[in-house]
């Protein structure tokens, strides 16, 4: 169902490529500089490890940021904390290009990170104030196709520049990006926070939020499922440079083609979403998508396990188990977001939260098993496959639950 909006808002067609532009920032800041991970070790005479925890850092603090954008965003609209994050962005992206070292760039890694989550966090709420449903879902969709571009350019950008000059001109490049970022959406992008909504929001109703939610057990079981969900693709980014490089011996420019065939899975997959919604509902099609989901990952894994595994395998059962995510990750969000309209900026905040401190601590723990081989990663993967199976089957377990997305949560029983 479509809901109205204000008078001054209007919806130009130019609205789901300047909202996909803008959650697109924070991918583009992770994944160009994914085949410049073992050059920056060189470069900054760092191990592995001290270079994966800048992407940690980015991680966390995306995460963990998102509590208060949400909330603010609520209370005096959209657009402003995006400004603001955008300018956060720009200026740790300019922090990382002039690092001295691996710790500098840690810390300006977790800035860009502060600044990155506006426009993931904002522009989910701003889907769920214009549309509900099947119409949310399809243009969830459509964001999907155009933020997903970014794993298959940004690592190719990345390796053309990393092969023409330093891997810091990589967050010059980031720099652009903001800039062009803050121009569209002055230009573009209405104010879909009312000034009606706005005056009902406040930090105590915040918080108050904030308890709501985490009483809702189907809303936190839709986002444990999306949380776990990118968790196992974050984990295929934090630490495939390093095996298909390294250990398989790929270059960056080959790498980089390889590991932009899982963002065209996962793009292709999702554009099916608002079609397979309509006809079958979204919670039908979540059950299907993480059961393929959980197929082909625990296959990869047990391949893997008995010595069958090998680079061609692994690009072909990740193709598929990422085709399958594609549907899962944008349907969990809208029927996550589904009930909370009201408080559509702070429900969008803590999923985006849990999401990103999720997949931080999935990657902590599975570099403590890294050994250069690419099993502990496929391991990791078959895990989060499976809890997201287990989250899918507890949280949707009756038909019925389907009616409950439209209702909000103060008058379900």
């Amino acid at each position: 169902m479509l809901q109205k909006s204000p008078p001054s808002t209007q919806h130009p067609a130019s609205l789901p490529i300047v909202l996909g532009l803008l959650t697109a920032i924070g991918l583009f800041a992770i994944d160009m500089y994914l085949p410049s991970l073992p050059e920056i070790g060189v470069g900054l005479n760092a191990d592995s490890g001290a270079v994966q925890a800048s992407l940690i850092s980015f991680f966390v603090a995306m995460g963990l940021s998102q509590l208060v954008y949400g909330p603010v965003s609520d209370m005096i609209g959209r657009k402003k904390p995006l400004f603001f994050g955008l300018s956060l962005f720009a200026i740790g992206a300019i922090g990382c290009a002039l690092s001295p070292s691996v710790e500098w760039l840690i810390g300006f890694r977790a800035l860009q990170g502060v600044g990155a989550c506006a426009g993931t966090v904002l522009c989910r709420a701003i889907v769920r104030d214009l549309f509900t449903g099947v119409a949310a879902a399809h243009l969830m969709s459509r964001l999907m196709l155009v933020f997903s571009v970014s794993p298959i350019l940004a690592p190719l950008a990345g390796s053309m520049i990393t092969a023409f000059g330093s891997w810091r001109i990589i967050f010059w490049v980031m720099v652009a990006t903001a800039a062009l970022g803050m121009i569209l959406a002055a230009l573009l992008l209405p104010e879909t926070r009312s000034p009606e909504a706005r005056s009902e929001s406040s930090l105590g109703s915040a918080l108050s939020s904030y308890g709501v939610l985490l009483r809702d057990p189907y809303y936190l079981g839709l986002v444990l499922i999306a949380s776990f969900g990118m968790s196992s693709y974050m984990i295929y980014v934090a630490n495939s440079s390093f095996i298909l490089i390294e250990h398989y011996g790929l270059t960056p420019g080959y790498y980089s083609v390889l590991f932009s065939l899982n963002a065209i899975s996962f793009i292709s997959a999702s554009q099916m979403n608002g079609r397979l919604s309509r006809r079958f509902g979204l919670q039908r099609l979540i059950r299907f998508a993480v059961s393929g989901f959980a197929l082909a990952a625990t296959l990869l894994f047990v391949m893997f396990e008995f010595g069958f595994g090998s680079l061609p395998l692994m690009a072909a059962l990740l193709f598929v188990a990422y085709g399958f995510l594609g549907m899962v990750i944008p349907t969990s969000a809208v029927l996550a977001l589904e009930a909370h309209g009201r408080i559509a900026g702070t429900a969008s905040a803590l999923m985006g939260t849990l999401q990103f401190v999720t997949a931080s601590s999935v990657i902590g723990i599975a570099s403590l098993f890294f050994d250069g081989t690419a099993l502990p990663m496929v391991a990791t993967i078959a895990t989060c496959s499976l809890t997201v199976l287990l989250l899918a089957t507890v949280t949707l377990r009756s038909p019925a639950t389907e009616a409950e997305t439209t209702r909000p949560a103060e008058e379900r029983p």
